[in-house]
């Protein structure tokens, strides 16, 4: 047994790695123009779209109550069409996370969003987008982003104790945070 919840196992063992996805991003200043959103939306369409089939998978959808609502592809989609944008088509081959390495994709997905309070503050005050126009996958849950994380986590939590359905999801979050890193690098335009 474990000393670590499922999800404290997670957080510890990727703590470094998502630090350096947020400076990363950071660096990139997304909201300081609408240019640089318009790339950290294409940014965001090409991450939920390799998540997307994670959240709707029907297997999981048991496990973790109306997990395909949500799913937020078709939200940043809506955000990039708001402003007469596209996705980008990159020349890097996207994975197909499966079995319990989908778990760390979730868990990195999920967690997205309890920091996206941060995000939202920022484009609603620098850009004037919102939930209605540009930003709504940056939009809280209904039942607000500090509950709805609990609840994930207490259904994350219960999926497994076993050692190497942990190691595995671990090397999917991690394998997420650093496709990611690749992902902003190459929309950015960073060396």
């Amino acid at each position: 047994m474990s000393e670590y919840t499922f999800a404290e196992y997670l957080k510890t063992n990727s703590h470094a790695t998502h630090d350096t996805v947020d400076n990363l991003v950071s660096s990139c200043k997304p909201f300081d123009t609408v240019e640089n959103y318009t790339k950290f939306l294409q940014l965001q369409a090409v991450f939920h779209k390799i998540v997307d089939p994670i959240y709707k998978d029907a297997e999981l959808n048991k496990h973790i109550p109306n997990l395909a609502s949500l799913a937020r592809h078709d939200a940043v989609l809506k955000d990039l069409s708001d402003l007469n944008a596209e996705p980008v088509d990159l020349d890097v081959a996207l994975p197909n996370p499966d079995g319990s390495e989908a778990l760390g994709w979730l868990y990195c997905a999920e967690g997205s969003n309890l920091g996206a309070a941060f995000l939202f503050k920022d484009v609603q005050n620098k850009l004037n987008f919102d939930a209605e126009h540009g930003a709504s996958h940056l939009a809280p849950h209904a039942d607000g982003r500090g509950k709805h994380w609990r609840e994930f986590i207490s259904y994350l939590n219960q999926l497994s104790n076993n050692q190497e359905v942990r190691e595995e999801a671990l090397r999917g979050a991690l394998n997420a945070f650093h496709l990611y890193k690749i992902l902003v690098r190459k929309i950015f335009a960073i060396a």
